[in-house]
């Protein structure tokens, strides 16, 4: 049943469908490379977008209070002059200042005034920064040019006085008579200044928020309420433009005050404004006379909306009166030198195209670098992968293309090393399978025979019969006992006993074991260390280091000659540094304790000699027990030598004879369990 189940899950394998895309390594990397390239697109765009958002900002509002301040120049200029000659010395100045280009044209964008300073000016873009025009300001320009001190519903400039400018000698008649006040004024311990408006009139402006309190001082301060004879002159035609305006809508006429408001006069103070004490304030030049001038009609009733019609004509009066005294309106220019307007952040439909169309080339160059770069790593994980599971199948095995010195080419160098070391282990297992099922049938067999021809009558269970069932059961319990100790050595189960032990001692005890078989043999073995010589301390387990000697021992005289000599021998080697040659004890303490087995037989040839500790091995291929023994005995030496933390090693000249050396730590635990 499990043999139906391995070879039902063996059959699996070279059908296994290929892993979907979502799970695999090509697919897992393609979607890391895809999200970090989204991610990584999206927060560089945000960056841009706030930084570039915050900078144009900037720059925006730095660039606004520019232009308002060229505005507000620039409107001064057409309130103050009937024409715009002469203009162009201050559009140069303002653009001097700013460090952009300002021009003026009319309104059919004839020029007035240019600051290029190219020899052909850039075109002007088709809609102009603002319109310049007095009687028509520009309520958030003039606000900020003017630090927000106008209302949002006076349109026209209160620099723009027109027929209500006074002479020079009128201004300073009243600026003597507000000195005066003023003095007065202090005197009475009222803090107060001379504030000159835009037509020249002086006003007394008194220091805090209580102006009533120079109401009563014995200061004239309606001195300067009388209107001057051309101020007069201006409110009197200011006043008959208004009635005209009123009577075409069928309207009774107004009297118009010298604040240009309509009705009794009510003296109330107004904060902010120049002036201790003013009448009620209506859209008038701030400096316009307080004084009651006489009344030209009969006031209409007061209703709302009478008082809408009455502003609108006075409005409408004002700027028929000022438009022979104030400049034309003018189209303003404001931007850089090479022609560009003030900097924007345009997402038109055109621009957010190109930024998708970015961010869509950056996500498909990631994707396409991911799939080229993931197709070349999965390429060779892929044949690992197949070349694995013809492994498993039990197919030959093959080595892998190894792409490069990278990870993945390590990886598939060290799957061919492990493929190739399968193989010979492959191979050495089967080897050892044969070989054990011969050195197992010889003795059995012999064995079968002796006892089939006792059986039969053909031989009798004499001592010699006996005596050689005996010797074949020996043999093959000698066999099953080295492949025990093999086995016991490769799962690390091989137990030591170690303790103190005798070099020369442990040498003449082998020697002597093995001395009547070398005697057979016609071969000397010796000991060859002298009574005189420092012992060397060695601390191993005795039992199994007599065991690794005698097979070197025993190997030795089986394999040399009739005549020949096997010489055992042992001597202290200093590893360590600081050793001298006084120093023998020391040398055999911390150094390496060597004990050679050397023989004057046949020799290994070159070719064979890294294979003689190999399992099994013969290099007399027939396996004639005459030649050879069970090809285990160097394999159990090699572990047994392991076990004690040491080594062996062999040398061999062909002809001349072999010396196997065990190499051992000097005064030292074993490293076996």
């Amino acid at each position: 049943m499990g043999r139906a189940r391995g070879q039902g899950a063996r059959a699996e394998g070279p059908g296994r469908a290929r892993l979907p895309l979502r799970r695999s390594l090509l697919g897992r990397l393609l979607a890391v490379s895809a999200l970090v390239a989204a991610c990584s697109v999206a927060a560089t765009a945000w960056i841009a977008v706030q930084t570039t958002s915050g900078a144009i900002k900037q720059e925006q509002g730095q660039n606004l209070t520019a232009d308002a301040r060229i505005y507000d120049t620039l409107l001064e200029y057409a309130a103050r002059n009937p024409t715009w000659d002469g203009v162009g010395a201050t559009v140069r100045e303002l653009a001097r200042e700013s460090g952009r280009r300002v021009a003026l044209t009319t309104q059919s964008r004839q020029p007035l005034a240019d600051s290029a300073t190219a020899a052909t000016a850039p075109a002007l873009p088709p809609q102009a920064s603002a319109v310049v025009d007095p009687l028509s300001v520009d309520t958030v320009l003039a606000a900020r040019g003017t630090d927000g001190q106008r209302t949002a519903a006076d349109r026209i400039d209160p620099r723009a006085v027109g027929p209500f400018r006074l002479s020079t000698a009128d201004s300073t008649a009243l600026r003597r008579t507000a000195d005066a006040e003023v003095a007065c004024l202090n005197r009475a311990g009222i803090a107060s200044d001379v504030v000159v408006g835009a037509s020249g009139r002086p006003r007394v402006q008194i220091v805090g928020n209580d102006p009533e309190r120079a109401l009563g001082t014995r200061c004239d301060l309606a001195a300067l309420d009388t209107p001057t004879r051309s101020e007069q002159k201006a409110l009197d035609a200011l006043t008959a433009l208004a009635d005209a305006c009123l009577k075409r809508q069928g309207r009774e006429g107004v009297r118009l005050n010298n604040d240009l408001s309509w009705g009794d006069p009510v003296p109330v103070t107004v904060p902010g404004e120049p002036g201790a004490v003013a009448p009620r304030p209506v859209p008038a030049p701030r400096d316009a006379p307080s004084e009651q001038a006489a009344p030209s009609v009969g006031m209409p009733e007061r209703t709302g909306e009478n008082d809408r019609a009455i502003a609108s004509c006075v409005g409408t009066a004002r700027s028929e009166q000022l438009s022979s005294y104030v400049a034309s309106p003018a189209l303003l220019f404001i931007g850089d030198e090479g022609g560009a307007t003030l900097p924007g952040f345009d997402l038109s439909p055109a621009n957010t195209a190109k930024i998708a169309g970015a961010a869509a080339l950056v996500l498909a160059l990631t994707v396409g670098a991911s799939v080229f770069a993931g197709t070349r790593l999965v390429r060779p994980l892929h044949a690992l992968t197949g070349a694995a599971q013809r492994m498993r199948d039990g197919e030959q095995p093959a080595s892998v293309p190894v792409s490069g010195d990278d990870e993945v080419g390590r990886l598939a160098a060290a799957f061919n090393d492990m493929s190739a070391h399968r193989a010979r282990l492959e191979e050495q297992r089967k080897a050892m399978v044969s070989d054990v099922a011969h050195e197992l049938r010889t003795p059995l067999s012999n064995i079968r025979g002796w006892l089939e021809a006792a059986q039969d009558g053909l031989a009798d269970p004499d001592p010699a019969f006996v005596s050689s069932l005996l010797e074949e059961a020996v043999q093959l319990q000698h066999i099953i006992d080295d492949l025990q100790d093999l086995a016991a050595a490769d799962a690390g189960v091989l137990r030591l006993h170690p303790e103190p032990v005798g070099v020369r001692e442990l040498l003449s005890q082998v020697a002597a074991a093995h001395q009547a078989r070398a005697e057979n043999a016609g071969v000397t073995l010796t000991v060859a260390v002298a009574a005189t010589d420092p012992e060397p301390a060695l601390r191993a387990d005795p039992v199994r280091l007599r065991q690794a000697v005698g097979n070197l021992v025993s190997n030795a005289v089986r394999h040399t000659p009739e005549g020949g000599r096997v010489t055992l021998s042992a001597y202290a080697s200093d590893d360590s540094e600081g050793g001298g040659e006084g120093d023998d004890e020391g040398k055999a303490c911390d150094g390496t304790v060597v004990i050679e087995v050397q023989d004057t037989g046949s020799g290994i040839p070159a070719e064979d000699l890294p294979h003689v500790f190999d399992r099994f091995w013969r290099a007399e291929k027939s396996r004639s027990r005459r030649t050879g023994g069970s090809g285990l005995g160097l394999a159990i030496v090699r572990k047994l030598v392991e076990a004690h933390g040491g080594a062996v090693e062999a040398t061999s000249a062909e002809g001349e004879g072999s010396t196997f050396a065990l190499r051992l730590p000097a005064g030292t635990e074993p490293a076996g369990p």
